[in-house]
């Protein structure tokens, strides 16, 4: 059998989950004895498109596997170039990620020209089959991207389901890998002197892109519930805003909240997330709609307990009473589930979270590929 594996998706000098995804799971496919490279983007979206201040990472590259930047998602002739430099190459298997339905045109374009070596099998990683944000082409440009695929791979039962009005073909739900590349838990009290935070304070944390679905406005309306004011409890929101942060400073002078809130809005680069989920008391999810989410593994790797709000696949990966809390989207709801956090405590969900961690692991997700 032909050991070659390519993965098509995000990787450096781009940043963000996506990129730190491929990079751990090239990492493992290594491990498992595949000749693995990450195929990435020279362009992936133009400026205007993208919300955040930059696309690119600060960090070095990784050393330890093989990237190649070459995929212009907005440049057919491109697209020909990579998908017959693909096609001759005969890898055994692709994996490419999908996430959004701007990059069917580019990914279907290249995955065609592939499959006409009769030979490459190609397995997509299905982050989202029908978008957060609706726009305008999704339908037909993920009808044309599925075409080319041989199997699927979901990290939610939303999405497995979202896949079904596009495809019959082979696909299998599995949980999202825990994030282990972000380096070892430290210690609460050097986390927070690091951050510059008190080491006495209750915090509660935030964590990701600013985005409508992830809900962060009505965590703000929890911080105003007046239980919550009385337990002087902090909220770090540490994250770059993905849309325009007026609305939420508007919502944070209204509510009159500021004293309670920590912001550092800005991107947190890879060497720093540690220390972010290393501060923390609890991890708060309070998304208003939700395929799977990057920050529940991470919160697992760090063994943080969580607080997550009862839509998509979350309290799937976040069992009631064992790993943390499941609340109702509404702010009086995700305040009384953050009260009963701290009744609890961190150690009362620490046994269930280490057992229920074991499920997480790279693995299983090549060994799920490799099987499809």
């Amino acid at each position: 059998m032909n050991q070659k594996v390519i993965i098509i998706g995000p990787a450096h000098p781009l940043r963000g989950g996506l990129a730190s995804f491929d990079e751990r799971l090239a990492k493992q496919f290594q491990q498992q004895g595949f000749d693995t490279t990450i195929y990435t983007f020279s362009l992936q979206y133009p400026d205007f498109l993208f919300p955040g201040t930059t696309q690119y990472s600060s960090e070095p590259a990784p050393t330890d596997i093989k990237i190649k930047v070459c995929i212009n998602s907005v440049n057919p002739l491109n697209w020909l170039k990579v998908g017959n430099e693909l096609r001759k190459i005969k890898p055994a298997i692709i994996v490419v990620r999908y996430w959004l339905p701007l990059m069917g045109p580019c990914l279907g374009t290249i995955l065609r020209l592939v499959k006409r070596n009769k030979h490459t099998k190609v397995v997509c990683i299905a982050d989202n089959v029908i978008p957060h944000e609706k726009r305008f082409g999704d339908t037909p440009f993920t009808q044309y991207f599925v075409k080319p695929i041989d199997a699927f791979v979901t990290m939610s039962a939303k999405v497995l389901n979202d896949l079904l009005s596009f495809t019959s073909k082979p696909s299998k739900q599995i949980v999202h890998p825990l994030y282990d590349n972000f380096g070892e838990a430290i210690s609460k009290n050097i986390a927070r002197e690091k951050l510059g935070l008190s080491v006495d304070d209750k915090i509660i944390l935030f964590f990701g892109f600013i985005r409508k679905y992830k809900g962060l406005d009505i965590l703000l309306e929890a911080m105003d519930d007046e239980r919550i004011r009385r337990s002087n409890i902090k909220l770090l929101v540490a994250g770059e805003f993905y849309e325009d942060r007026k609305s939420y400073d508007d919502l944070i002078t209204q509510l009159n909240i500021s004293s309670q809130l920590i912001l550092k809005t800005e991107f947190i680069s890879d060497s720093e997330v540690a220390y972010y989920l290393s501060a923390a008391d609890f991890v708060i999810q309070p998304y208003r709609n939700a395929t799977q989410s990057g920050v529940t593994p991470l919160a697992y790797h760090f063994e943080k307990p969580m607080l997550v709000t009862n839509v998509g696949g979350l309290p799937d990966l976040v069992p009631d009473g064992k790993v943390g809390l499941v609340a109702e989207p509404e702010p009086r709801s995700v305040a009384t589930q953050i009260l009963k956090l701290y009744e609890l405590g961190e150690d009362y969900f620490l046994p269930q979270l280490r057992e229920e961690k074991k499920k997480y692991s790279w693995k299983i997700l090549v060994d799920t590929i490799i099987e499809l």
